[in-house]
């Protein structure tokens, strides 16, 4: 199975990012809420905490995938709806 970062639902005290964060390491959650604890001195940890807790999709969330459709190009010969009156690209009348 593949890994994927992504907050923890179930192992999580705030935000579930450091939970997240030691599932996809493989990695104990209180060593990675200690590195978080002690860089807070820095004053950076928080900063990284709340972009990263925006930024992670939640566990469990559907992961993205490409759309076949965007990637086609449009067909001007087929009409879905069936109203187009004129030709798109010349304006001219279409006879039904």
């Amino acid at each position: 199975m593949e890994t994927r970062l992504a907050r923890s639902k179930s192992d999580r005290i705030i935000g579930g990012v450091c939970g997240g964060l030691a599932r996809y390491f493989g990695i104990d959650a209180t060593i990675v809420r200690l590195v978080f604890v002690l860089a807070v001195l820095s004053g950076l940890s928080p900063l990284i905490y709340i972009i990263l807790w925006i930024i992670m999709p939640l566990e469990g969330a559907p992961a993205p995938q490409a759309n076949a459709n965007l990637l086609t190009p449009p067909q001007a010969d087929v009409d879905p709806t069936g109203e187009w009156r004129f030709d798109p690209y010349t304006g001219q009348p279409l006879k039904k």
